[in-house]
């Protein structure tokens, strides 16, 4: 095979900055009595362009099946109202029913991490709750728990903690925030379980982890900020800080006196003697809301945040109060600040929409988080109705600011759910079709960050032509040289080797469905255009240079020769551009 086919194709800052640059839409006015003309029906090009944002990947049937519902400005939003009406694809079964029974000598529980995964990449590829299961994923990368820790022996723990996500992604935030609180997969990842008042006299005293987090990267943020997102600054023209040590410190008392729940063979368990329990039962407690333990819980004053419409005067939580009373009064102070709105808000649009959104699309949709239009505050629903619906998002991409890279792990299901991607054993079984699992292959995993900041940061900007223009580019921090090299062999073997047109695969092989593709690939024209219909949305989106370069490749190999390495040349080159990297 041509060594052209396996060359590192690392993603330039100056190819990403031009095509940042995207087409954009227009509209005109109408004068006099004239009625406006109807609006246009929905291209197939604006169909994969709300797909990719809203769910795990376009497809050629999903597009169609969008456009059916209407044309440019009824489709999207009866989109959203079918996706909302779907029940939520959960994992926590699927773990269950791995768990052997009996379980034999030596069992490592850890090893149902990947079930965990495997039931991950099927609801991402075929879960009918896109819209959910998209956000979910968002919100997973924001309120962080990972296996890779404390966690790596409690999978029951955190696959419920991602299913917790999935139920509440489009629903209270206020709920949200209560229900990542009390985890117990949240409570060992950040130490909050199991969190004790001080004793008096000894260096004992409450640890400030999850109260210190909680804030810098679930609600807040570390600076003030304005309602379109941008940074609020003192007279002397420095960031204001969102809290302060003492603020740290009564929030870390607050969570006190949280473990895991009683067992029900042992109502009248003691903090000192709870543990979590392991077996088809549960994880029991794993899935529980951790309990409260009164005898470790502080009961003094507690300083929390202070602002200008706070709920407690001077942000205080007055003494005597029980743990659940502080626990309800410290997450009404924190989700009520007015930093939440844009913080969250922002971070959302960047992970399903832009990662440079402007300061007007971050207020129009911290708006609608403060304020639904019925009253209700941190609504999800209708924030991500805003992110979606948004001229920004549905206007086409107009500025050099406008769109993302794909995260490395989307363009994986984009690629998957385009092609119809399945193993003969229906598993999606990583060791196999990732050389030392997902991770060392797409630098993401679905519960495997490396740390509660995620895999990349939403402040990340590369240096150069990016950072230079006061730009951010989050995704672009996995683009190193050792991951760009593992994600392009990555798709040169699905591309060329794990496909309909091979035979004696194995059963766990995902497999690609290039039958069509076969069928037209003496003509590279038609081969072409149809790899550009499924993964970009047309042939009218491939740039006449990458048609150009794809076209001259595929002739490369004979016609009617080797139709087989014609459709993997052609899938390759634009699943590994920088084209299909970018969502527009």
């Amino acid at each position: 095979m041509h060594a052209s086919r396996f060359r590192i194709r690392v993603l330039a800052t100056a190819s990403l900055c031009a095509l940042l640059a995207a087409c954009g839409g227009g509209g005109g006015s109408s004068g006099g009595t004239t009625p406006p003309p109807p609006p246009p029906p929905l291209t197939k090009a604006q169909a994969y362009d709300f797909l990719n944002q809203a769910s795990f990947g376009a497809t050629e049937a999903e597009a169609a099946r969008l456009i059916s519902l209407g044309d440019s400005t009824n489709a999207y939003a009866r989109w959203i109202d079918a996706e909302l009406a779907k029940p939520a694809s959960r994992q926590l079964p699927a773990v269950e029913a791995a768990f052997p029974n009996p379980v034999p000598a030596g069992f490592n529980v850890g090893s149902l991490n990947a079930p965990r995964v495997e039931k991950w990449f099927d609801n991402a590829l075929h879960g009918p709750d896109q819209l959910r299961q998209r956000v979910a994923w968002a919100l997973s990368q924001i309120m962080v728990v990972s296996q890779v820790g404390a966690l790596q022996n409690t999978p029951f723990a955190t696959t419920d903690f991602y299913d917790m996500l999935v139920r509440n992604a489009l629903g209270d935030y206020r709920t949200l925030m209560q229900e990542v609180t009390l985890h117990p997969a949240m409570g060992v990842y950040l130490s909050m379980l199991g969190n004790q008042k001080a004793v008096a006299g000894t260096n004992l005293r409450p640890d400030e982890n999850y109260a210190r987090e909680m804030m810098q990267l679930f609600s807040i943020g570390l600076v003030e900020l304005n309602q379109d997102g941008t940074v609020r600054r003192d007279a002397s023209n420095q960031p204001i800080p969102t809290y302060s040590q003492p603020v740290i410190e009564g929030f870390a008392r607050v969570f006190t006196g949280w473990k895991w729940a009683c067992p029900s063979t042992a109502p009248n368990c003691t903090f000192a003697n709870t543990r979590v329990q392991l077996g088809p039962v549960a994880g029991y407690n794993q899935v529980r809301p951790m309990q409260l333990y009164p005898e470790q819980h502080e009961t003094g004053a507690k300083q929390i945040l202070s602002y200008p419409s706070v709920l407690l005067a001077n942000g205080t939580i007055p003494a005597g109060q029980s743990g659940e009373k502080d626990l309800a009064d410290a997450l009404d102070n924190v989700t009520n600040h007015p930093n939440v709105a844009p913080f969250i808000s922002k971070q959302l649009i960047q992970k399903l929409v832009t990662s440079n959104p402007s300061p007007a699309y971050v207020s129009r949709v911290a708006a609608k988080f403060s304020n639904d239009g019925s009253g209700r505050r941190g609504n999800l629903e209708a924030v991500v109705r805003a992110i979606l619906l948004d001229p920004e998002a549905r206007n086409g991409a107009t500025a050099a600011t406008a769109g993302k890279v794909k995260e490395p792990l989307l363009r994986l299901t984009q690629f998957w759910r385009a092609y119809d991607a399945k193993s003969a054993s229906g598993r999606v079984a990583a060791q196999r079709n990732f050389a030392g699992g997902v991770t060392a292959v797409f630098g993401q995993g679905p519960g495997q960050s490396p740390s509660v900041f995620n895999f990349f940061s939403p402040f990340y900007a590369p240096p150069g032509e990016i950072s230079d223009q006061g730009l951010v580019a989050p995704e672009l921090q996995l683009a190193t040289e050792y991951l760009n090299t593992q994600v392009t062999n990555f798709f040169t073997v699905q591309a060329f080797l794990r496909t309909t047109a091979q035979t004696g695969l194995n059963a766990d092989d995902m497999v690609i469905d290039t039958r069509a593709e076969t069928a037209v690939a003496g003509d590279s024209e038609a081969l072409v255009n149809l790899v550009a219909d499924k993964l970009l949305g047309g042939a009218s989106r491939m740039s006449p240079t990458l048609k150009a370069q794809v076209k001259a490749q595929v002739d490369r190999t004979p016609s009617g020769t080797s139709p087989a390495t014609r459709v993997g040349e052609a899938i390759y080159l634009v699943v590994t551009s920088p084209e299909y990297m970018l969502q527009r």
